[in-house]
């Protein structure tokens, strides 16, 4: 199985029928992924904590983590079943693999970069969903690791999905404009061809490879969803970006599809 990236834009993707990035999540199940998973592990930007963390639950609450959003937004719900089962097996993958410190939340449910792109991916919300948590004061060939401690689970029938973003720097979103910003292009442009040419070590290390890699990602926690899936997938994975779009001239909706290594 392969395991992916997924930009996941606004919050109001669920409802704006403008955005690109939305159309092509709504034709996942046909289009991306035809298997139906037994499970899926969603890696957001959108739950930073100080040690790798799972959430075991018998059933998801929709988190709504966002604020001056149209009201519709607060009354959509994914209730989606939780996978205590496979919380219990990251926990176990990951301390086998040196991560000694792994916590259970056990009344978390899916945050906004977990739900509102699993709500076009699978409306049905009959797969069980467990999250797993990021580590922003680490660097990427951490996440990277995290993500190779994982990769068992793509044989395991689980769909293992980063939730971020290629792009992410809110103070320079444009609501006015109508074309992209040279270095939001530049950085997407350099991610694509790192990935895409298996440059792994330069995607972990993209603050010091990257053009203006500290302005796509003034914080980190939307870039290392990236790192993990990439890691799960194995080091001579194969990376397809499987859409590009733009949002508010900065905000890049790139997604990728990384394929393991067939075994010679």
């Amino acid at each position: 199985m392969e395991t992916f990236f997924i930009s996941h834009g606004s919050p109001t993707l669920p409802i704006d029928e403008s955005l690109q990035v939305r159309h092509f999540l709504k034709a996942w199940k046909e289009q991306v992924f035809l298997q139906k998973p037994n499970s899926i592990l969603v890696i957001s930007a959108h739950w930073e904590t100080d040690v790798p963390t799972v959430n075991v639950v018998r059933q998801n609450d929709t988190i709504y983590d966002f604020y001056g959003f149209p009201e519709q937004l607060y009354k959509l719900k994914y209730p989606a079943p939780g996978a205590p089962d496979l919380a219990k097996r990251v926990k176990e993958l990951l301390r086998t693999s040196g991560f000694n410190h792994v916590k259970e939340d056990t009344k978390r449910g899916l945050d906004h970069g977990a739900w509102t792109p699993l709500m076009l991916m699978y409306p049905e919300a009959n797969i069980p969903v467990c999250q797993l948590s990021l580590q922003p004061e680490k660097d990427g060939t951490y996440h990277y690791n995290v993500g190779k401690a994982l990769a068992p689970l793509k044989d395991e029938g689980v769909l293992i999905i980063g939730s971020g973003s290629a792009t992410h720097n809110l103070k320079a979103l444009q609501f006015d404009g109508d074309s992209v910003v040279s270095w939001a292009s530049e950085f997407d442009c350099w991610l694509k061809d790192a990935l895409l040419q298996g440059r792994y070590e330069d995607v972990n290390q993209y603050e010091e490879k990257a053009p203006y890699g500290k302005m796509a990602h003034p914080s980190p926690e939307h870039f290392y969803p990236l790192h993990v899936a990439m890691g799960a997938a194995g080091e001579d994975a194969k990376a397809e970006q499987i859409h590009q779009s733009w949002q508010l001239c900065s905000l890049s909706c790139s997604c990728y599809k990384f394929t393991a290594a067939t075994a010679s």
